[in-house]
């Protein structure tokens, strides 16, 4: 694979201008057939590495993202962005200390939530969360990497959709050093676009996890940067349940029908 250098320039240039679509591989094979049809930059999904593990999101230790975001960089010969959840850590000091240590994977870009996991109070301090930031953009900064830094803001997610709010936190992000910009959640024209508008000219993601949006419509609205989470890996195992539930249920094997011919996806393994 290219060194990690060349690929955090090819990654920063992506965000230039125009718009492209950073889809979420869960494990190595859906990150090299990614990889094969032509996508020029991946992002892991925290909830779709997980779910291949049999946990829950944000049941992944440490030590088991800081492997996988090291396998998936030495797979793929694209930038790969980090999902590193809220930074696996609370303290500003020790977010620092664990993004040190992501930075050095081999990864281009990594992103930070204001999430804390907890539904009674389900985002950090603002200020708290600010700090988060500010401290994740010391780390990279010291590591001389050129990582980039993606600053997420939960509330859409969590039970907190607040526009003014959301706002409020991404430009805050923004202003301590997040390079990217992403609000999960947001759907409505008015709502990106206004992101997009608070938060010019840094770039902003928006996810897709469902049909209710095209590359073009985000384009237009001035996006830069498009994922999926974990829809790719929704999609996969809504595939594998359907079958599996009907052998399980009915004793017949309809669904299998469908499955990609081994000859198909063997051959796409041999290629790579």
């Amino acid at each position: 694979m290219t060194d990690q250098a060349a690929q955090t320039r090819v990654f920063r240039q992506l965000h230039e201008s125009g718009c492209f679509v950073i889809p979420n591989p869960w494990d190595l094979g859906s990150a090299s057939l990614l990889v094969q049809l032509g996508f020029k930059a991946l992002a892991t999904t925290s909830c779709g590495f997980a779910w291949s593990l049999g946990r829950p999101d944000n049941g992944v230790s440490l030590g088991e993202a800081l492997a996988h975001l090291r396998a998936v960089s030495q797979t793929v010969h694209v930038p790969v962005n980090a999902d590193f959840e809220k930074g696996f850590a609370t303290a500003p000091e020790e977010v620092a200390a664990n993004v040190s240590v992501a930075a050095v994977t081999g990864i281009a870009g990594l992103s930070i939530e204001d999430s804390t996991g907890d539904s009674a109070d389900p985002l950090f301090d603002f200020d708290l969360s600010v700090e988060r930031i500010r401290a994740a953009r010391r780390a990279l900064d010291a590591s001389g990497t050129g990582v980039m830094l993606t600053g997420r803001s939960e509330g859409f997610i969590v039970g907190r959709p607040d526009l003014r709010e959301t706002i409020r936190r991404l430009t805050a992000y923004a202003e301590a050093g997040a390079d990217c910009l992403y609000a999960p959640g947001i759907h409505t024209a008015e709502e990106i676009a206004a992101v997009v508008k608070a938060v010019a000219p840094k770039p902003v993601n928006v996810g897709v996890g469902s049909d209710f949006t095209t590359v073009a419509a985000l384009a237009s609205l001035g996006v830069r940067r498009i994922s999926v989470g974990g829809a790719l890996a929704r999609a996969a195992w809504a595939g594998f349940l359907q079958a599996a539930r009907e052998i399980a249920g009915r004793g017949t094997f309809t669904s299998l029908a469908g499955a990609v011919p081994f000859a198909e996806i063997n051959e796409a393994f041999v290629r790579q």
